[in-house]
């Protein structure tokens, strides 16, 4: 395990959440609502996020927007008119339901991304906000199923390590083009110290198979080193190399493997799976939709 810093670690209760993101790969569905507010079982994508962020201790929210997201906005808002009608049908189970949506002013806040330039460009915005915070960066998109969510999991070994930490899973070899890859100097376990980060290498080039997944924990060091960023893969301001310039001084930078499974939900194919898994595990639900799907599994293989 790493030593424990001398100098006391901030604690963490700022966090970054860019849905700045057109999510094009919904269309035409993202034309009239954000991505982030569409619907896995009964909750929208953002309010896993919220939930997950709240259990982990944060306390100032910060969402990078763009046009057209005004209906996530609306969201976390209050809506008195509804919350009368339930208490005036006596329907306090949804009250209570509701109420959970609902951010205490001041809590929140929004800034605006004028300009697609990428992931780290996006964190970038929220710079004055952050101040000179440690923060976290959660991805709604990665949805995370977890008996401990993982951010708060990742809180918990930051208060060991201090620096940068960043949320890893292993990929297989041939998918390692499509994220930011870990390079490991050492291997403790669900702690590992990193020594550099690349950006959607090429296969052959990639130095792991440990792929960085959308739940990130920061020093405002990150956020100068955004300044100085240039483009990079894509054409895009990227996140993962402000944090690499962190590698460059051995012990600022950790990765952590999660304890759970990820749900990349900004796929069309990884909403559907995470629906099925969320849905089997609501007890409401279960019998009424595992049946459903047993049903459809017996049609297809009788229809082979």
């Amino acid at each position: 395990m790493p030593n424990i810093l001398k100098t006391k670690i901030k604690r963490v209760t700022k966090a970054v959440f860019p849905v700045a993101g057109m999510g094009t790969r919904f269309l035409p569905a993202t034309k009239s609502i954000p991505k982030e507010i569409m619907t896995l079982v009964d909750r929208p994508l953002i309010q896993y996020a919220i939930d997950e962020a709240r259990a982990a201790g944060i306390k100032e929210f910060i969402f990078v927007t763009a046009r057209g997201k005004s209906a996530l906005e609306d969201y976390f808002d209050h809506s008195p008119e509804l919350e009368s009608a339930l208490r005036r049908s006596g329907k306090e189970d949804l009250l209570e339901i509701l109420r959970d949506t609902n951010m205490d002013s001041g809590a929140i806040a929004y800034v605006r991304q004028n300009r697609a330039l990428g992931l780290g460009h996006a964190v970038w915005c929220a710079k004055r906000l952050i101040g000179n915070e440690p923060f976290a960066v959660l991805l709604p998109d990665d949805v995370i199923a977890a008996e401990k969510p993982c951010l708060q999991q990742m809180i918990e070994a930051y208060e060991q390590t201090g620096g940068c930490m960043v949320a890893a899973m292993e990929v297989p070899p041939n998918k390692t083009s499509s994220y930011g890859v870990l390079d490991v100097a050492d291997d403790m376990g669900s702690i590992l110290q990193v020594r550099g980060m690349v950006e959607k290498p090429k296969v052959e080039d990639a130095p792991s198979n440990l792929a960085v997944i959308g739940r990130y924990i920061l020093t405002p060091k990150v956020m100068m080193n955004l300044n100085r960023m240039k483009q990079g893969a894509g054409g895009e301001i990227q996140l993962t190399d402000a944090i690499a310039e962190e590698c460059k001084t051995p012990g600022n930078v950790f990765g952590f493997r999660f304890r759970g499974q990820r749900y990349d939900c900004g796929s069309k194919a990884g909403f559907l799976q995470a629906t099925v898994a969320f849905g089997l595990s609501r007890p409401d639900l279960r019998e009424e939709f595992s049946a459903y799907l047993n049903d459809m599994v017996a049609l297809q293989k009788a229809a082979q």
